[in-house]
């Protein structure tokens, strides 16, 4: 890989901001439009999210695992065993939909039972998740792809894919949920039908980038066909990165089942909460990402310390970022929250759980820029086992417990408490070097003869 050729952290950390901010604009218009019906439909939307955000961790295994093994084989100059991980990815990623839009369909009041949903936001929440249950397939087609993208540093096309297939998402959903006219409109199904359509147009984009920048074009066997032995190596990166996350899903869907017993007022604070501390994560998250594909290079080309740089750059600029915008979103709030309600009580609410997430915040900086970082180097056991008993113990029972002391405020400091525990674990782990063993042994395999076959 040549060195004067590598592009820098910022040209691919801001074409994944815009992205980011693209479709947290989305979420947030969203949300919105919900709000303005009621606080009811507004609880409704954000406990959807959170049980789609979910079952997203069967996609995430796929972009996971796929994007890191492209990084590798890209920056270890072996773009066969890239094309091969690439058409992997896109066969499974029709059986990872199918389940999840399976899982909605038939299992959805199960799961909103489970998340002890009032029965005001499960009426509405039910339906809308059976609503999006075709564009979960679509999606799983759109998140795999994108990543295939990044991971040949194709930025800027994702980036272009994600501009126009969001702002045909918001266009439709603001007409559909809003209604023309004397027509009242679908309220929270024109989201969801907005959601489809959307998907539709950013599968069309990305099968024309793959054409034009990847020379890829999928046969029809290739939407289907993931045989198993070409599988391993994606989901022995996949399936450790996204169990880790499975087991923080869990542990957050016990926090909104703790909170759902808090009642409305306090679901629809912590929704709007939740979807504007997004905001802050968006340039730690773009960070993080970019730090992840620039690692997975930099092993596939042997260059160790250069990637150990990097993701120390990464995490201070990441800290002084995700500080800055965690505090001026808490000194904000009592203007946001007018955005999505006029209730004081939710106003106070969010603005006294925004304060506690400038330790939140600051501690998950860590977790999304190390912990990536590590995923591409190989170490992709460690950080799961190292992590569990936080996840289980402080963002799961810890939030349950400090719930009935502290109402949702006690629901944050759970949060907090556990980005930090694991923060510190996974950056003790980077600076001691405890993964440069499993980089070297990915740099030597791409590095064997006939390691495209084996890949």
């Amino acid at each position: 890989m040549n060195t004067h050729a590598r592009p820098r952290l910022n040209a691919i950390a801001g074409p994944i901001l815009g992205e980011f901010l693209v479709g947290m604009s989305v979420a947030m218009a969203g949300l919105w439009l919900a709000s303005q019906t009621s606080d009811v439909a507004a609880g409704a939307f954000g406990m959807s999210n959170q049980v789609m955000e979910t079952l997203f961790v069967l996609f995430r295994v796929l972009a996971i695992g796929v994007g890191a093994g492209i990084t590798q084989a890209v920056g270890g100059q072996r773009p066969e065993a890239a094309r091969r991980t690439a058409l992997v990815g896109l066969g499974a990623s029709t059986w990872a939909g199918a389940f999840v839009a399976g899982w909605m369909l038939l299992a959805n009041e199960w799961t909103l039972d489970v998340l002890n949903a009032p029965s005001g936001v499960s009426l509405l929440a039910a339906p809308y998740l059976q609503a999006l249950a075709l564009a979960m397939v679509l999606e799983a087609y759109n998140l795999t792809m994108a990543a295939i993208l990044r991971a040949h540093l194709h930025a800027r096309d994702t980036l272009l894919v994600m501009l126009v297939m969001h702002s045909v998402h918001l266009g439709l959903a603001f007409v559909l949920m809003r209604g023309v006219g004397s027509w009242d409109g679908l309220g929270l199904y024109g989201y969801a039908v907005g959601l489809v359509v959307s998907r539709v147009v950013g599968l069309v984009m990305h099968l024309r980038f793959w054409r034009l920048r990847l020379q890829l074009v999928p046969h029809r066997r290739d939407w289907w066909v993931c045989p198993v032995r070409s599988l391993m190596p994606v989901l022995r990166t996949g399936v450790p990165a996204a169990s880790l996350e499975l087991v923080y899903r869990i542990g957050f869907m016990m926090s909104l089942a703790a909170a759902a017993k808090l009642g409305v007022p306090a679901l629809a604070a912590q929704a709007y909460t939740l979807q504007t501390l997004k905001y802050v994560m968006l340039v730690s998250l773009s960070i993080g990402w970019a730090c992840e594909i620039m690692v997975g290079h930099l092993v596939g080309a042997g260059e160790f310390r250069t990637a150990h740089q990097l993701v120390r750059k990464g995490l201070r600029n990441g800290m002084l970022a995700s500080g800055a915008l965690a505090l001026l979103a808490a000194a904000s709030a009592p203007w946001l929250m007018r955005a999505f309600t006029r209730d004081p009580e939710v106003i106070a609410a969010a603005q006294t759980l925004l304060w506690i997430a400038f330790a939140l915040e600051t501690g998950r900086v860590a977790n999304i820029v190390v912990l990536g970082a590590l995923r591409a180097t190989g170490d992709v056991v460690y950080p799961v086992a190292a992590s569990m008993a936080s996840l289980i113990l402080v963002l799961g029972v810890g939030s349950v417990v400090l719930s009935r002391y502290f109402g949702l405020p006690g629901i944050f400091i759970a949060y907090a408490a556990d980005e930090w525990i694991r923060g510190t674990i996974l950056y003790h782990r980077w600076t001691t070097h405890g993964w440069v063993q499993h980089a070297r042994e990915i740099y030597q395999r791409m590095r064997t003869p006939g390691a495209e076959t084996r890949f």
